[in-house]
């Protein structure tokens, strides 16, 4: 199986149907998903909640980070260095901290928000376009997340609807796993 192929034909399906997904749908599938995470004992406990900000197709976290900065917690959001797969953490306060960067994506500014400098604990919510139930992913196709995961020694947790959860993906040398696998439905552990 080329595992280049196979992970592209899942990408480019993902990406249909979340696009097809109707509002409310996606809407009622966030709702149960944000509550999930916000009753795990990783979220409550963490003090830096390392975070993606959502694009339109993606689950939802804008609750998750309004949440997060109503505990007190440090939320610290990726900033894409460059096209070729490096990104950066920075510490923000507030969603007007958040710009359009790289690929359109909201993302913070480096010249006014602090970069994450200790990647040792935290816990990490991870995006994907589908998950399998080990925590490994598909996703954009950058390898931004895989890269980070090497670094990162927190918990790690992708979200993804279970409608595009797998048995098994494809999965390469470089590709990275997730700690826990959370649905609206379900909290898997690895």
């Amino acid at each position: 199986m080329n595992v280049k192929e196979e992970k592209r034909r899942l990408r480019a399906r993902c990406k249909k149907l979340r696009e097809s997904c109707p509002p409310e749908v996606k809407a009622r599938l966030d709702k149960a998903l944000t509550e999930r995470v916000l009753g795990m004992e990783e979220y409550k406990a963490c003090e830096t909640l390392f975070i993606f900000v959502s694009s339109p197709i993606e689950c939802d976290t804008r609750q998750i980070i309004a949440d997060a900065f109503r505990r007190g917690k440090r939320v610290a959001v990726p900033r894409c260095a460059d096209k070729a797969g490096k990104m950066a953490f920075y510490y923000i306060h507030s969603f007007d901290d958040l710009s359009r960067g790289t690929f359109g994506l909201e993302e913070p500014d480096p010249q006014t928000c602090e970069r994450v400098t200790d990647l040792s604990s935290g816990f990490c919510i991870v995006p994907g376009l589908c998950f399998d139930l080990e925590g490994y992913r598909v996703g954009f196709g950058k390898g931004y997340y895989d890269r980070f995961l090497d670094e990162f020694g927190g918990v790690t947790a992708g979200i993804c609807y279970t409608k595009y959860t797998e048995k098994q993906l494809p999965r390469g040398a470089f590709d990275r796993h997730t700690d826990i696998l959370v649905t609206e439905k379900f909290i898997n552990r690895n």
